[in-house]
């Protein structure tokens, strides 16, 4: 792996443990194995680097989800599947965990790649709801933006409720919870 390489996994790592102001160009480095100087000559600074690591790890975010959503199965299964997969919930989101972080909610760059991935993730839900009602698997009823808006506040929510409670419990019966309400709209004449 590359000095630049390193220092952007090393950047994402601590974002995701420590946030933006927690995160010093020395841990960077030192996480990383790398001088000032390599940093410098690889990226203008601490925001620049910070840049790459958030759009690093929303790309991984969008291409993970992207593997439920993308096979064969019902709206709802592919819902089910993204929700219920592996995740390090006491760690949190590491794209939700970045909107509590003053400096990056501050910085309209640093703050663009979380908005883009969460609007994202939003669309992507609403458009797999709309395919489950023109399928026929979902009643007519269900909006699908304002239910997509749901899982996701639900989802960033539960991993809230979980490091509070130090606990994935919250977590998993806020899912859990999301995914009865899904249930609701499943049309009865599709089954």
């Amino acid at each position: 792996m590359s000095a630049a390489e390193r220092l952007v996994e090393s950047t994402r790592e601590l974002l995701w443990e420590r946030g933006y102001t927690g995160t010093s160009p020395k841990a960077i480095q030192q996480r990383a194995g790398a001088g000032q100087g390599s940093m410098y000559h690889h990226f203008a600074g601490k925001p620049d680097l910070a840049l790459a690591a958030i759009r690093r790890t929303a790309e991984e975010m969008r291409a993970r989800a992207e593997e439920q959503f993308s096979t064969p199965e019902t709206a709802v299964d592919r819902i089910t599947a993204y929700l219920r997969r592996e995740r390090d919930v006491l760690k949190g989101c590491p794209i939700g965990r970045l909107t509590q972080d003053p400096d990056v909610v501050a910085d309209p760059a640093l703050r663009a790649p979380v908005d883009e991935t969460l609007a994202w993730l939003r669309e992507r839900l609403a458009d797999l709801l709309v395919e489950g009602r023109e399928r026929g698997e979902l009643g007519a009823a269900l909006d699908p933006q304002a239910t997509a808006a749901t899982v996701v506040a639900v989802l960033q929510g539960g991993y809230v409720l979980a490091r509070a409670a130090d606990s994935v419990q919250p977590f998993d019966q806020a899912i859990t919870g999301v995914l009865g309400l899904l249930a609701a709209h499943i049309s009865t004449t599709h089954e």
